[in-house]
């Protein structure tokens, strides 16, 4: 139990990688507040399955591109548990498109979840967050692989990247802060709209010649939220079986 009574936020966990991280968390012994925007159903099932494990959790609508949302968050956090000990910065969307053909709003709807989404969430844990806590903040191997078509999500994960480091050295009170890049991992969101030969090639960039599993990012995820990884910080850790 190496998170136990750890209070913990993960958003965007009512499907894919985020709900697996959510769901082995709890399995630790930390308590869990699962987070959607519009997946409610999903959330439910999510929160279900922690607590037939025997865990802790609730389900919180927020859309973290909203500053007013995410405030609600943190508070019905604080106003179940009391505290929150770690952020999981999950939430996020891909969308691929050579640069020329991405339009002013796509633009605008990727920063707003995937940059804005994680500026909104650190902001508030500045005040918020427990002393000594830590917060996990999602990037991607995409930001080094420079794939075709990847410009604008890569570029967004980019600015997570020098988000992370920049906080890490301002938050203070012993909190630590760091991102992980997973690369490609057997997610909806990855797999939609992609063709067997790609999903074969792009599984044979890396050392394993497989797609990650969830719950290969999300064991990643329990040692940054746990203290062994207290001495880590400021820090952007690949998981991608070598893929770069």
């Amino acid at each position: 139990m190496r998170l136990e009574n750890k209070v913990i936020i993960v958003t965007g966990s009512s499907k894919g990688i985020g709900k697996e991280v959510a769901i082995l968390l709890a399995k630790n012994g930390a308590k869990i507040i699962v987070n959607h925007s519009s997946s409610e159903k999903e959330a439910r099932n999510t929160v279900e399955s922690i607590k037939i494990n025997g865990g802790t959790a609730l389900a919180v609508k927020a859309d973290v591109s909203k500053k007013e949302e995410v405030r609600h968050l943190f508070d019905e956090t604080l106003k179940a548990f009391g505290r929150i000990d770690v952020l999981v910065n999950n939430a996020g969307i891909m969308f691929s498109k050579l640069l020329k053909d991405n339009t002013q709003e796509d633009f605008t709807k990727l920063f707003d979840v995937n940059v804005r989404g994680v500026f909104n969430t650190m902001q508030e844990a500045d005040s918020k967050l427990a002393d000594n806590g830590i917060i996990i903040n999602f990037s991607s191997s995409t930001a080094k692989l420079m794939f075709p078509t990847y410009a604008l999500y890569s570029a967004s994960k980019a600015a997570v990247e020098q988000m992370t480091r920049v906080f890490a050295k301002e938050i203070g009170r012993g909190i630590s802060v760091n991102a992980i890049a997973p690369g490609a991992t057997a997610t909806d969101l990855f797999l939609n709209g992609k063709s067997q030969e790609t999903i074969d090639k792009i599984s044979a960039m890396n050392a394993f010649n497989r797609l990650a599993e969830p719950i290969d990012i999300a064991r990643v995820v329990l040692f940054l939220a746990s203290d062994d990884s207290k001495w880590i910080s400021g820090q952007v850790i690949g998981a991608n079986g070598a893929m770069v």
